[in-house]
């Protein structure tokens, strides 16, 4: 992105600011919410002339799930993860404190692609991960609708496919997937420089982000 072309590119915020793209694989036990058995984390942050590129903060590991939620002949057909892969793993807890405190000081945003997934869990694990589950997460599915109006389908698979990135040869592995989330995350924000469909870090947030539960204010109980 052309810092002269784009007023996103000039904004010190979105300068100043660590985007994480975040992905978990997971187990969906019937009855109970999706269990994550891998995450994955992958920093970018803006440099002139490229947009935002890796900078910083990798991570990934297996999680071990609870005794509820195994891993099944099913998720191992879609994630190639299996029950030896997370047998040895830490629980969730601890991987994502352990995230949580490689996290560098603010300013981060989050990028997911349809975030109400990776919120969900973040926010259901909130006491091991204060901080990621208080962060402000950008889907890039709301930020493709912004930059991109009309598409007849805003799924990850789609949106490859009209960028024109090419698929992962682990479509279904949590760093397989921040790496192309990244990707069209990069790719948006260049296709809305030129236009100036996004014109700073505010704008951004506006329009594209998602305000995670854990940082909203709780009401009140009436007296």
């Amino acid at each position: 992105m052309n810092g002269h072309v784009c007023g996103l590119a000039d904004d010190p915020g979105f300068q100043a600011t660590l985007f994480v793209a975040i992905d978990f694989e997971g187990t969906t036990p019937k009855g109970h919410p999706p269990q994550p058995i891998e995450v994955a984390a992958l920093g970018l942050r803006h440099t002139p002339g490229r947009g935002p590129v890796r900078s910083g903060l990798v991570y990934e590991s297996f999680i071990k799930p609870p005794s509820h939620a195994p891993v099944t002949p099913t998720d191992t057909s879609q994630t190639g993860i299996t029950p030896h892969d997370v047998d040895g793993a830490r629980p969730a807890p601890v991987v994502l404190r352990t995230l949580d405190e490689a996290l560098p000081m603010p300013p981060v945003l989050l990028v997911a692609h349809h975030a109400p997934v990776e919120a969900d869990i973040l926010f259901r694990y909130r006491t091991a991960c204060p901080r990621l589950a208080r962060i402000p997460v950008v889907d890039t599915r709301l930020l493709a609708k912004h930059v991109l109006p009309g598409l007849t389908s805003y799924s990850l698979d789609a949106l490859l496919a009209h960028e024109d990135i090419p698929q992962p040869p682990r479509r279904h592995r949590a760093m397989d997937y921040v790496t192309v989330t990244a990707a069209l995350f990069h790719r948006l924000l260049t296709r809305a420089a030129r236009p100036r469909a996004i014109t700073s870090l505010d704008h951004l947030v506006r329009v594209a982000t998602r305000t995670p539960r854990a940082a909203q204010p709780t009401q009140l109980e009436l007296s």
